[in-house]
């Protein structure tokens, strides 16, 4: 038997992914979700082609535990490698089940039959169709493998701008949102977090909030604290008072903030050898260079709050209806959390705040949990608080890199040295040694949650994610202090560790280049064989005018390059820079090889939406604090790019005919941040190592 894509081979039953209608409708589920990257999309192309039906037709199910794959977390950028491989396979084998049922009933061969839009048709005049043959026991049966997906050559949907199948709601304002979700009987919570990390509640009357008209009870259990009313603004006033009521014991637990750094390299930390190659022995003359970079802790900062809803039923079941990237997870630990039986919960995706990592979506939904089981029958409405959101959701570790190189006479590496500190990018539920919801640890006494562990580098790695070269050096050594606590909780944000790696190994190869009076494009090419990275170097080069750049005063052209994973797509990014009052990125230009892609529009929309995030990170945001608590809890204390700073972004795909879709939507990240700090030198003649490239940052660095 043939070897099925991994997510096939955990769920075989064809049926559980692929319906199809006597309506003339068909209905695909997949276990990956609608974040606002337009994944949904892609899939019903996928689907669409191997089945030859017009992608109109294909109707894209919400993920739930109850009717869905389970193929865990949407994350990584391997939706299209995951799902879209395991549709493309169970569609073929579908379309085949099919073809073979309307062949016996016009009695005649399958190769006989052509498929136009779900309509079967044979020779003189026979035909038959998927909706008059609809039957779902055809595809109650397991994959086997066996038969062909359709040849890259046939493909007309698959490569092609199909709109997004989920903007017309939006665009429209209908109600689509978790937020806009009103079920029968339905009442509003609010969660009042503690007064800061590590605080204790000491007091708390809950009379006056009792009191107020529309409250329907307050829930504390251990140190969670709810309120629960019939109308969303009581809630929020109700949460505003009961606040104000509870008394806690405050105790510092956090670092100096102004020397983070520092509070990295000295932490206590398990040590490993990520990846090395060669000796490290080095022959002639050569030149030792070394430089440290760090970026500071991020939040996800989405526009719209976490939020979910849940139902606890008198017989002990549960329905939670989340934003969360992994519902089947989500069950599973809500269930552990909760000390429910699993097949008594059921957890069902419905589109929240756009989102690339673990945002507070699973907290939210344990937090409704929580307190839709003192109001057994009544669903309970949650939504976190702009504050909330901005302290309490997991974040971006803060990090130090610290890069080491020796360089013979001209200049070209012979051995590199990378280590990073770094706290875990593990911490969505199922991923770690407690549990890991803050409802869960408030329950416990505020017993902290427990960050996991590195995943392994032929994984993807998580705070080594990209710190292996992917150039040709003839030795390394790449170096992790995995911090065992930290005192911040942190999880995973988009790109994981890449996007400090990248940053600051192309960085460090720009700071390389300029020792050796050498060109930074022509510099990474004499280091680089891959022919497919070569060329998404020289394709951003060439689009970008690299080698005909005028100079201009306080105007910076820089360059980042990295292939994410060292297993996903290739991307170049150069950045066009002015820095006067502060850094400006006026335009980046993109050159990306991802293989196959199957839908191009939104495959530049998931690029230009990486480089215009990475671009935010890279000269806004950083999360403050003082000794107690997160105090950047406001768009004011943590400012975003706004649209008026949205530099133009010009994406290029090269041709990826012939090889298989790679990941896309986290690979411009590393690079994109690298190519503006490196513009930055080019504009200033200052090294800023330290991110972000605020203005402070920079006169830090020229002092």
């Amino acid at each position: 038997m043939p070897d099925l894509p991994e997510s096939l081979a955990s769920n075989p039953v064809l049926g559980e992914w692929v319906r199809i209608g006597s309506d003339g409708v068909v209905e695909v589920r997949s276990g990956k979700v609608e974040l606002g990257q337009g994944v949904l999309t892609a899939l019903a192309q996928i689907a669409a082609e191997e089945l030859d039906v017009d992608v109109a037709r294909v109707r894209m199910i919400a993920a739930a535990t109850d009717r869905s794959p389970d193929e865990g977390f949407t994350a990584g950028s391997r939706s299209i490698q995951q799902s879209g491989a395991a549709l493309r396979q169970v569609c073929a084998e579908a379309r085949a089940i099919y073809l073979d049922a309307a062949a016996a009933k016009l009695s005649v061969a399958p190769e006989e039959l052509d498929v136009v839009d779900g309509e079967f048709g044979g020779p003189h005049g026979l035909a038959t169709s998927y909706w008059e043959l609809a039957d779902d026991s055809l595809l109650d049966r397991a994959a086997t493998g066996e038969a062909t997906p359709k040849p890259e050559a046939d493909y007309a949907v698959v490569g092609t701008d199909v709109a997004r199948l989920d903007l017309p709601d939006k665009l429209t304002g209908r109600p689509r949102y978790l937020h806009d979700l009103v079920l029968d009987g339905q009442l509003y919570g609010r969660v009042v977090r503690p007064r800061s990390r590590g605080a204790h509640l000491r007091g708390l009357d809950t009379a006056p909030t009792l009191a107020l008209p529309g409250v329907v009870t307050v829930v504390r259990d251990g140190e969670f604290l709810g309120v629960i009313a019939e109308r969303e603004e009581v809630a929020v006033r109700a949460a505003e008072r009961l606040r104000g009521d509870a008394t806690w014991d405050r105790r510092p637990t956090l670092p100096d903030e102004d020397d983070l750094p520092g509070f990295l390299l000295s932490a206590a930390a398990e040590t490993s050898e990520l990846a090395s190659k060669g000796t490290g022995a080095v022959g002639g003359s050569t030149r030792s260079h070394s430089a440290r970079y760090h970026r500071p802790y991020l939040a996800h900062a989405s526009i719209g709050p976490s939020a979910a809803v849940a139902l606890a039923h008198p017989d002990g079941r549960l329905e939670i209806w989340s934003h969360s990237q992994g519902v089947h997870v989500l069950r599973r630990e809500l269930a552990a959390a909760l000390g429910l039986p699993v097949d008594s919960v059921v957890a069902r995706h419905v589109e929240g705040a756009g989102c690339y990592g673990h945002n507070g979506a699973d907290d939210a939904a344990m937090d409704a949990a929580v307190l839709a089981r003192a109001v057994p029958g009544r669903p309970v409405h949650l939504v976190w608080s702009r504050g909330d959101e901005l302290a309490w959701a997991p974040f971006g570790p803060a990090a130090v890199v610290e890069v080491a190189a020796d360089c013979g006479d001209d200049g070209a590496v012979v051995d590199w040295r990378h280590e990073i500190w770094s706290g875990s990018y593990m911490g969505r539920p199922g991923t770690t040694p407690t549990s890991a919801f803050l409802a869960a640890s408030e329950r416990a006494g505020g017993e902290p949650i427990r960050a996991g562990g590195e995943p392994p580098v032929e994984w993807g790695g998580g705070t080594g994610r990209n710190a292996v070269p992917g150039y040709d050096f003839p030795s390394y050594r790449v170096i992790n202090h995995l911090l065992t606590e930290m005192p911040l909780r942190t999880s995973a944000l988009r790109s994981l560790g890449a996007f400090i790696n990248v940053f600051a190994a192309e960085s460090f190869m720009d700071e390389l280049a300029v020792a050796a009076g050498r060109d930074p494009v022509e510099f990474r090419l004499a280091h680089l064989s891959d022919q497919r990275g070569r060329a998404v170097l020289r394709a951003a080069a060439e689009r970008a005018g690299w080698g005909k750049r005028a100079r201009a005063e306080s105007v910076g052209h820089g360059i980042g390059y990295a292939r994410y994973k060292n297993s996903a797509a290739y991307c170049a990014v150069i950045a066009e820079i002015e820095a006067v009052d502060g850094v400006r990125v006026r335009r980046l230009v993109i050159a990306v090889d991802a293989g196959l892609v199957i839908n191009p529009d939104g495959a530049a929309n998931q690029i230009e939406g990486g480089a215009v995030q990475a671009t935010s990170w890279t000269v806004k945001e950083r999360v403050r604090f003082d000794d107690f608590n997160v105090t950047s809890e406001t768009w004011e204390t943590y400012p975003i790019l706004r649209f008026s700073e949205v530099p133009t972004v010009d994406v290029e795909f090269l041709a990826g005919q012939g090889n298989p879709p790679l990941g896309i939507g986290e690979c411009a990240q590393g690079p994109t941040a690298a190519a503006i700090a490196n513009a930055v030198y080019d504009a200033l003649g200052v090294r800023v190592r330290s991110l972000p490239l605020t203005p402070e940052q920079l006169i830090a660095a020229m002092d």
